[in-house]
């Protein structure tokens, strides 16, 4: 039994490797009970692979790369071709991985001397599990370089501390081998062999509980950013909504007015018949919409904004042209305009002096164009290369509004420049029209 126990035990650990190497490239198919259907046939199918190619090792290694990747085809959504690409590429990292823990232990650097033969035996499956250790450890690398969401979360010193441990039991396993000549009974290999094989077994449940807390995370900014896209998008629209309760209004505020005129014309009052004239025509001039760019959601978003400016004292500068071409979904629009004119407004109002804010809007030469240029007084902090809030309030929406910009420049393959100098913000966007 001890015989396939440890070739058992290093088979569900290379399964869990392999299972977190290839969810760095592609995105789970199954959630739930099937993952475990999946784990057992996948070790056994290594297992059975093992056992009946054990001496003959090009067929040993051909079987079992053509498992993985049969296997890890059914796990995550890639290609069967990239999967068995994958799949070979997995196998050799795992055979440098040992062959790395087999040349440390016969170059004498960590071996403990002469052993007996059951101390041999069991000293040789350590040397096997340290290098099993060498490759999760490997893993876990090209998960940081080339993972995506889940790596968002964790910043370099965060990365340090979460490998710190499979570091820490690698350096274990080593000082194990050390030791192996100073012990006396079987009693004694076997406490050393179960916490070898403990401590690699806590890598993996170390593993799969950060990522659980990471998916969380992830989940919650989501949310986060779906809760800040609904509000700009009701802002929105509640925006259209009165600006229409409002021209009804002033329709019904209009025919009276005529009826007004036609009885002051009448009655040939002409003086008052003019004054009343010139004091409608002016608070008429008022109330009209400032920005017409031939796009609806365009003109709600930019007349509310230019609204809210004119209350607060900033001044609104713009340049615009005839955006009703523009291909750019309505939501998007309002994910750019929305936080980049909040955002903006937010810095002006902080202004002690100059309170200006100069957009250019425009489609030219097939490209859109998005410039945002503020005054500002309080510093703005770099972190990371991204902008950090020096804002109170509202520190955690700021951030996600920036990046929510950032987001839809991409979706649209366009690209950005942000800078700041002499009190001024810029934010500049160019994408494909």
């Amino acid at each position: 039994m001890f015989d396939s126990l440890p070739t058992v035990l290093m088979i569900v650990f290379e399964v869990f490797c392999c299972k977190i190497f290839f969810e760095v490239f592609g995105k789970v198919r199954y959630k739930g009970w099937i993952n475990a259907v999946q784990l057992i046939l996948l070790v056994s199918g290594v297992f059975g692979a093992v056992k009946g190619f054990g001496k003959i090792f090009v067929l040993k290694q051909t079987s079992i790369i053509l498992i993985f990747a049969g296997f890890m085809f059914w796990h995550v959504k890639i290609s069967i071709k990239k999967s068995l690409i994958l799949a070979v590429l997995y196998q050799a990292l795992l055979l440098s991985a040992d062959y790395i823990a087999f040349l440390i232990y016969y170059s004498g650097l960590v071996s403990s001397g002469e052993t007996t033969s059951v101390t041999y035996v069991l000293e040789s499956v350590l040397v096997v599990l340290f290098g099993k250790m060498l490759l999760y450890f490997c893993v876990l690398i090209i998960r940081k370089k080339f993972g995506k969401k889940s790596t968002e979360m964790l910043v370099e010193s965060e990365w340090l501390k979460f490998l710190f441990f499979p570091i820490f039991t690698i350096i274990v396993m080593v000082a194990m081998f050390s030791v192996f000549g100073y012990v006396e009974t079987t009693e004694q290999v076997y406490l050393l062999f179960i916490i070898a094989f403990g401590m690699a077994g806590m890598n993996i449940v170390e593993f799969y509980l950060i990522n659980d807390i990471i998916e969380r995370e992830i989940k919650l900014h989501e949310n986060k950013i779906f809760e800040i896209q609904v509000k700009n998008q009701t802002e929105m629209y509640q925006s259209i909504s009165e600006n229409f309760d409002s021209q009804k209004r002033k329709t019904h505020e209009y025919k009276n007015q005529i009826v007004c005129i036609e009885s002051l014309l009448g009655n040939k009052k002409y003086p008052e018949l003019e004054k009343y004239v010139k004091e409608i025509y002016g608070h008429l001039d008022k109330e009209l919409d400032a920005i017409d760019t031939n796009n609806v959601i365009v003109n709600a978003i930019l007349n509310t904004k230019y609204q809210e400016a004119e209350e607060k004292g900033i001044v609104f500068v713009f340049r615009i042209n005839d955006l009703s071409q523009i291909r750019m979904k309505d939501e998007d629009v309002v994910t750019i305009l929305s936080n980049l004119l909040n955002n903006a407004i937010e810095a002006c109002e902080k202004c002690d002096d100059k309170k200006i804010i100069k957009l250019k809007f425009v489609i030219e030469d097939g490209m859109v164009i998005i410039a945002v240029k503020n005054t500002f007084s309080h510093p703005i902090c770099y972190e990371n290369g991204e902008i950090k809030s020096s804002k109170i309030s509202r520190t955690e929406e700021h951030g996600i509004g920036i990046k929510n910009i950032i987001k839809v420049i991409e979706k649209y393959n366009g690209s950005y420049i942000i800078k700041d100098s002499k009190k001024e913000f810029y934010f500049s966007i160019i994408i494909p029209a």
